[in-house]
């Protein structure tokens, strides 16, 4: 399989990734605000908003003018939603409650990979090492 098919299929997955944690946003909103890290202002409208920007960057991936932008907004994003990760793990590990830290370890240790994956799959970052950094368009 060529690594143009490759990267459309992993930014199908990836648009359809923040799909689903866009609409988990809004349908879940009270869970997402309780991980929210207590520094963070208005979380409610963060979590909301978020969740919007999810949608929307979804859509950004399936198109060709809007999918580099979209790529580097979730790379940011993912980066920036990390506290929360880091808190939502806190609580569930240290008070027993939720997930174990067979689920949050590697959600934390998978972070890059998500960062990585977002500029990769939206053609953000365009070489690849695989093929000796060769350019291999979207």
């Amino acid at each position: 399989m060529s690594a143009s098919r490759w990267r459309r299929i992993a930014r199908l997955a990836l648009a359809g990734f923040y799909l689903l944690a866009g609409i988990g946003h809004l349908v879940f909103t009270d869970a997402m605000v309780r991980i929210t890290p207590d520094w963070v202002p208005m979380a409610r409208a963060v979590v909301i908003m978020t969740g919007i920007c999810e949608l929307i960057g979804a859509a950004g991936l399936l198109t060709r003018q809007w999918r580099v932008a979209a790529g580097w907004a979730f790379a940011v994003y993912a980066l920036c939603v990390f506290p929360a990760n880091v808190k939502h793990a806190m609580i569930d590990v240290s008070a027993g409650t939720g997930l174990s830290a067979w689920y949050h370890i590697p959600r934390l240790l998978v972070q890059p990979l998500i960062i990585w994956w977002a500029l990769w799959a939206s053609g953000a970052i365009r070489r690849s090492i695989a093929k000796g950094g060769e350019d291999l368009g979207n």
